[in-house]
């Protein structure tokens, strides 16, 4: 378990929210014009790597808004929080 700092509620157990995988994921422009390959590299292939990734997270138990994060995959440290809409940090 770990703490993570809600932009919107404050430092909470980890055990409140829910994650939602990578972020900043770009929907394609034109979908239907996709090949299934295509369409299912969208749908399911994430980077998953060990160290700085980009997730999107959901404060299920509190406030109920979605935040991205910067989290060390390796350790679970997080690098930075940031709302929604925001860039993400350059790290």
């Amino acid at each position: 378990m770990f703490l993570i700092n809600c932009p919107y509620c404050g430092e909470r157990d980890q055990s409140e929210f829910v994650s939602g995988g990578e972020a900043h994921i770009a929907r394609p422009k034109q979908p239907t014009e996709l090949n299934d390959d295509q369409w299912a590299e969208y749908l399911f292939m994430r980077k998953n790597i060990k160290g700085i990734q980009f997730e999107r997270w959901n404060h299920a138990h509190g406030c109920r808004k979605w935040f991205n994060v910067a989290r060390d995959t390796s350790n679970d440290k997080i690098e930075k929080i940031y709302k929604m809409g925001e860039q993400p940090p350059k790290l």
